[in-house]
């Protein structure tokens, strides 16, 4: 007779990191589906633009290497969004020019998978989409981070801090002189619409 285990929950990230960490790849492979869309947007929307495929790529099997370092301090998407973060200035300071990096793509080509995203879509929709874009490329690249780390990603306040790496009253702060400055960007082009 034979004993019957009981189904794992494979919609918990937590299970799925202890497992890949006893070597199950298959594990890994469904938090790396799980988490590829929200990855590519994270690189994306940080400015890598069409390098954002291997700045994913890289990340992920860097997650991979590091796994046993993963505390669980934060979810899992967080400390993974971190590393994409990382790979991605990685790729600013290669590139050695990050002004004009950050929603390239995006610019490029409207029918891409971010606009296609609910979320992203609904904030970027229609002729504000444009003008939104532009206002976020004249912000300073750390007021950038933040905020498509907040509103464009949708990420809670303690996944900010743990993609950037910054402490918590730095996301506050940097977070509300980012939307003060990005609403005056659109005040002065007149999108904003009360």
């Amino acid at each position: 007779m034979s004993v019957i285990q009981p189904e794992v929950p494979l919609d918990d990230d937590d299970v799925l990191v202890t497992r890949a960490r006893a070597g199950d790849l298959e594990a890994y492979d469904l938090l790396v589906a799980r988490h590829t869309a929200s990855a590519y947007r994270t690189a994306v929307l940080l400015g890598a633009g069409s390098d954002s495929e291997d700045v994913i790529q890289e990340a992920f099997v860097k997650g991979y290497r590091k796994l046993s370092r993963y505390r669980g301090d934060s979810s899992f998407r967080s400390w993974l969004l971190a590393i994409v973060a990382n790979e991605t200035r990685n790729l600013h300071r290669s590139r050695s020019r990050r002004d004009g990096l950050v929603l390239r793509a995006a610019a490029a080509n409207p029918a891409s998978e971010i606009a296609e995203d609910g979320a992203v879509g609904a904030v970027l929709a229609g002729e504000r989409r444009a003008a939104l874009v532009e206002a976020l490329r004249q912000l300073p690249v750390r007021d950038r981070e933040v905020i498509v780390c907040r509103f464009l990603l949708d990420l809670s306040e303690e996944e900010t801090v743990a993609t950037l790496g910054w402490p918590r009253g730095t996301v506050k702060s940097r977070t509300s002189r980012a939307l003060a400055k990005l609403r005056g960007l659109l005040d002065r082009e007149g999108v904003r619409r009360g």
